[in-house]
Formats: C-alpha cells, sequence, structure tokens
C-alpha cells in the first residue's frame, strides 16, 4: 500500500489549485444570488484539460488514471469556491462521458468526447422522473421501437445541467411487445434541435445555484438506431455503472470543500479574539475543527479505495455508497461547524462560509439520497 503521491500527481495538484483560485473564483457572489451559469468558466476548464481527465488521448482526453483524476478533482474543490461549476463538472464527467466511452459506438464517441471534454458541448443526464427518483423500476418514459429507430415519450427533471445541455443522457423503459414481457431499460443520445424534445428552463435551488437544474420532456421524440446507447435492456447497467463512478469521484470534490473550509475556520478563528485570547483556544470551538479535520482524512481514504478498486477492475458498489455516505454527511455537518466557528458573521452572505453550508446539502440528495446509500450497504450486507 502507497499512500503517497508520485511528482506527477504533486504538480497536477498544484497546477489545479491554482487554475481554480485565479481563474473561476472572480464573480461568485455575484453568479450565486441568480444562478448563473459561466460559459466562460466552463471553457476555460475544458482548455485546462479538466472535463478530459480520465478520457482516452485519441478523444482529446489527457488519458490519466482514476486515482490521478481524483487527485485533481479534489484540488478543484479546494481551490473553487464556485461549488455549482465543480459539481456540474464532475456530473458530466462521471454519469454523461463515462457511459459514452464504455457503452457507446465507435461513431458516438467520436462525435460527442471531443466536444463534451473541450467544453464546446455540455451534456446532462436524463434519468430521474417527477414520480420517480431512486425508485428506478418506476420510471414511466418510454420509448417504442419504429422503423429505423425509436420514438421516445415521457418527462425527466433535476437533470444536471438540462437548461444548457447540448445532449441528453435518456433513459427509457422499451415498449413491450408481448404482454407481461420483461421491462427493458435502455438508453439514448437525444441531441438539442432533436424534433420533440424540449430543454426547460433551469430551477431555482437552495445551493450549488451555479449549477443550472431543470426538466428535458419527450414526446413522439425521433431518433435513429443509431442514437440507442449500448444494446437494447443494458440501461440499468449504464445506470449503475454512472452511479458508482459519480458517488466516488464526484465526492472527492467535496473532500477539497472540506479542507477549505478548515483553512478558514483555522484562519478566522485564530484573528477572531473573545475574552482576550483567539477564540481557537476554547476547547468547543477547536474541537469542531479537529473533528472537520479527521472527517477530511477518513473521507479522502474512502474515495481513493474505490479509485483503486476501479482500476484493478473490481466491483465498488457498496465502497462507492459508503464514500458517498460518509464524505456527504460529513461535509454538511463541517459546513454547519464552519458557519458556529464564525458565529453571526458566518450567517451572513458576505461570510465564505454561508454559501458552503447551502450548497453542502446537495451531497446528502443527489445521486441518491443518504438514506439510499444505507439501503444498498444494506443489501451489500445480505440485510
Amino acid at each position: 500500500m502507497d499512500f503517497g503521491l508520485t511528482p506527477e500527481q504533486r504538480e497536477l495538484r498544484k497546477s489545479v489549485l491554482e487554475f481554480a483560485r485565479t481563474q473561476l473564483n472572480g464573480d461568485i457572489d455575484q453568479r450565486d444570488t441568480p444562478g448563473t451559469f459561466s460559459r466562460e468558466c466552463w471553457k476555460k476548464c475544458g482548455d485546462f484539460g479538466l472535463l478530459g481527465l480520465p478520457m482516452p488521448v485519441e478523444y482529446g482526453g489527457q488519458g490519466e488514471n482514476i486515482t490521478t483524476s481524483i487527485i485533481a478533482m479534489e484540488a478543484l474543490g479546494k481551490g473553487c469556491r464556485d461549488n455549482g461549476i465543480v459539481f456540474s463538472i464532475n456530473a458530466q464527467l462521471w454519469s454523461c462521458q463515462m457511459p459514452i466511452l464504455h457503452y457507446g459506438s465507435e461513431e458516438q464517441k467520436r462525435a460527442w468526447l471531443p466536444r463534451l471534454i473541450s467544453g464546446d458541448a455540455l451534456a446532462a443526464h436524463a434519468i430521474t422522473e417527477p414520480d420517480a427518483g431512486s425508485d428506478v423500476f418506476s420510471l414511466t418514459a418510454r420509448a417504442e421501437k419504429v422503423d429505423g429507430g425509436y420514438l421516445i415519450n415521457g418527462a425527466k427533471t433535476f437533470s444536471t445541467n438540462g437548461p444548457v445541455a447540448d445532449l441528453a443522457v435518456a433513459f427509457a423503459y422499451l415498449k413491450p411487445k408481448t404482454a407481461g414481457a420483461a421491462k427493458q431499460l435502455t438508453t439514448f443520445l437525444v441531441p438539442r434541435g432533436t424534433a420533440g424534445v424540449t430543454f426547460g428552463p433551469p430551477m431555482s435551488k437552495m445551493g450549488i445555484r451555479t449549477s443550472p437544474t431543470g426538466e428535458i420532456a419527450f414526446e413522439d421524440c425521433f431518433v435513429p438506431d443509431s442514437a440507442r446507447l449500448g444494446a437494447e435492456g443494458v440501461g440499468m447497467r449504464i445506470f449503475n455503472s454512472a452511479m458508482e463512478w459519480e458517488r466516488a469521484c464526484i465526492f472527492a470534490s467535496h473532500v477539497g470543500a472540506m479542507e477549505r473550509l478548515l483553512e478558514d475556520s483555522i484562519k478566522y478563528t485564530r484573528e477572531r479574539k473573545q475574552g482576550g485570547q483567539p477564540i481557537a483556544k476554547y476547547e468547543a470551538v477547536a474541537n469542531r475543527i479537529v473533528e472537520t479535520k479527521v472527517a477530511i482524512e477518513a473521507g479522502r481514504l474512502l474515495v481513493h479505495y474505490v479509485g483503486w478498486l476501479h482500476e484493478n477492475h473490481k466491483s465498488a458498489i457498496m465502497e462507492s455508497a459508503i464514500a458517498k455516505l460518509f464524505v456527504g454527511e460529513s461535509h454538511v455537518q463541517a459546513a454547519l461547524d464552519a458557519v458556529k466557528n464564525f458565529g453571526g458573521f458566518g450567517y451572513l452572505k458576505e461570510s465564505p462560509v454561508e454559501r458552503e453550508l447551502r450548497d453542502s446539502i446537495s451531497g446528502i440528495i443527489y445521486s441518491g439520497t443518504s438514506d439510499i446509500q444505507r439501503r444498498i450497504i444494506a443489501r451489500c450486507l445480505g440485510l
């Protein structure tokens, strides 16, 4: 077991941290309140290489292994105070680009991966519906096989990047050919501009407001056979694979955000004085900071372990759920503790931690709530 970073990984971490701090934080306060997505920042991330870290070089990617990509995502989460764009990057990378890479035809890979990696195009993962979130078996979107392709009908919601996406990675059950036939979840690549698909406006959210979230509706939307991602009926496999990637790798950025909270809290509590001494000298304040440090170290090990499992082609279903559950809930607690340490100032929008608390809540909801992660872990334990 080697817990050290290679010289190349240390240099990448340093460069990502510097890039995030100098290029992505300029107007976050002005963009957060109205929930403005920055195309300029997105393109900068594409040009820098963040959107292609684990993608093959032949499609414009960096060809990095998963551990190196996780290290970079942690640095991005630490350096970038715009948690929304960090979330959008991870959502596209793990739940859209990865499925195309692993299940797409060569034609599909050539058509979409270079554009997504460069930041010239955006993709949205379209599976959640108004009445079906974690219960994928209850999806009502349907695809009917017709000559030359499929007709898709249904409505998706909470699609990250949906309002600005050029492509929807959409899931629908095939209309059964015979009564009582098994349901076959199938995945399709549906570009913006396809007749019958509508990308709705951004939703107003509590946190990660700069990451646009919206509805995607399909009404007699015809897509050719070439738009199907993978074979008919492998949609569940594609979905589970995407969630396994997302539940692990995206939370490396949450570990980075906790590191930023730790640094902000240490700096503030050393400077803020009460009773003639820095408040960091008070045990209650110091203990909250210590708990955050412990969560960071434990969370990083969990995330890196999942990365190691992926690199060695091992199943990481339970381990991904554990990483998401622990890091997601730890991030919320770290943000809440930071607000406590900042006191009244921490409750003001001008403080560096108020937005962090709002943003952190998303981590216990998306990619399956904490309760769903507990259920996954319980099933893996035979419960």
